[in-house]
C-alpha cells in the first residue's frame, strides 16, 4: 500500500471518534494538558483517555513533552486545528 494512503488512513482513524475529537478540542483550547487534566475535562477514565491519546499520537495529531514525572500533551501543529 502507498505511504500517502496509509497516512491518510491514520488521520481519518484519529478523527473518527467523538472522544478523540473532544481531546483535540480541549488541547486546542488549553495548549497543553496532562492525561489527568483531560480526564477531568472529559469526565473519562484514565485508561480510556490514555488509549485515545495514544491513538492520536500514533496518527501524528498529538505530541508530548515530558517534564519530570509528568507528560504534557499538545496538538502537533497548527494544521491540525
Amino acid at each position: 500500500m502507498r505511504t500517502d494512503v496509509q497516512l491518510a488512513s491514520k488521520l481519518f482513524r484519529g478523527l473518527a471518534d467523538p472522544t478523540r475529537l473532544a481531546i483535540l478540542e480541549a488541547l486546542a483550547e488549553a495548549g497543553e494538558l496532562r492525561i489527568t487534566d483531560l480526564c477531568d475535562r472529559l469526565d473519562g477514565s484514565q485508561s480510556t483517555i490514555s488509549g485515545h491519546v495514544r491513538c492520536l499520537k500514533d496518527c501524528g495529531l498529538v505530541t508530548d513533552r515530558p517534564e519530570g514525572r509528568q507528560v504534557f500533551y499538545r496538538i502537533s501543529g497548527p494544521e491540525v486545528v
